[in-house]
Formats: C-alpha cells, structure tokens, sequence
C-alpha cells in the first residue's frame, strides 16, 4: 500500500491465514502518519470480520524501529501549508484516530501479535501495549519520550503504564527514561 502500511496474507496448517501487518516507512522509522492510521485501522476491521483469517501479527519494517510514534515532520509539512483552525482540525482527526486504533487494538477480537523491535515509542507504545501478545528482541528501545518536552504520555499510557510491576510505570511516565527488551521482561 502506498499509505505506509504492507499488508500481506500468510497461509496456516489449517486452511486458514495469518494476517500481516507491516509499518512501511523505515526511513521516518516507522512514524505514524494519518494515512498509515487509517490503513491499519480499516484493514484490522475487515480482518476482525474475515472468518479465514485466524490471528494477525503487527510489525515494523526496517531494521531500526518498530514504530518511533507521531510522524512529526508530516505535522511540520502541515503546518506548513494549513492555516492554524486547518492545522486543529487535522490534529483533532490524527488524534482521535490514532486513539480509535488504539482502543481497537486492545479490544481485537483475534489473537494480535507485536514484534517491536527496535525503537518502539510515544504512539508505537499505543499499538504494542494493546496487543494482545507482546514481543521484544534484544534491539527493542521502548518509551514514551513526549514527556521529555512538556507533553502527557498519551495513547493509554495512563493505563498501560499504571499496570506495571513495582513503580515501573510512574517512573516512565514521569521521565521518559528508555528501557530495552530485557528491562521490558524483567
């Protein structure tokens, strides 16, 4: 797809398919724009409705991220050219979407499986903590650095991140610190 999104099915043993999933950008590591939202948003819907299909697996391409969050330089060209209510409106739409695909995502009716690895940040946070199998490599980086300029952890993270063991998640929340794969297992 030319939206940022490679989706592909992968036959199983038992006559039915695998659907996969594969953030396409590698260059903007995997950063979400509102196109690769509403591809991955669209085709999870027809999937959860697709009796042939059994399970999906949500992944990064590239060797470097999963998913680094919020396409920011495509918010920067925005801006560029919107006017400041345009420039609202669309980060109204970005949002409330990005959330949607979130909440669909925790609430998949079909075994979901992430691979993040690499970088797995801000809104690739949103779509690793919903899934319903979580997979982390010994190049995974996660964390929710947003609140290392002033912003809120946002995407569940109040959630997800209140659900840590210890005061794990406080403290991620609270700095922005990064943890790698065996840090997330432990």
């Amino acid at each position: 797809m030319s939206d940022g999104v490679k989706t592909q099915l992968l036959p199983t043993r038992d006559g039915q398919w695998l659907g996969v999933l594969t953030l396409d950008s590698p260059a903007s590591l995997n950063a979400l724009s509102l196109p690769m939202i509403e591809a991955l948003t669209r085709q999870l819907r027809g999937w959860q409705q697709d009796g042939s299909v059994c399970a999906v697996l949500l992944e990064g391409a590239g060797e470097k991220a999963f998913c680094a969050g919020g396409d920011i330089r495509a918010f920067y060209h925005e801006r560029q050219r919107m006017t400041d209510a345009e420039l609202a409106g669309y980060a109204r739409d970005f949002f409330e979407q990005e959330y949607r695909l979130d909440l669909l995502i925790h609430h998949y009716p079909k075994p979901l499986i992430c691979v993040a690895d690499g970088i797995c940040m801000g809104g690739g946070m949103g779509l690793f903590a919903g899934a319903r199998f979580r997979l982390v490599t010994e190049f995974s980086l996660l964390a929710m650095p947003e609140v290392s300029i002033g912003l809120y952890p946002d995407v569940g993270a109040s959630w997800f991140l209140s659900r840590l063991p210890g005061r794990v998640g406080l403290w991620l929340g609270l700095t922005g610190a990064r943890i790698n794969g065996a840090d997330a297992l432990g």
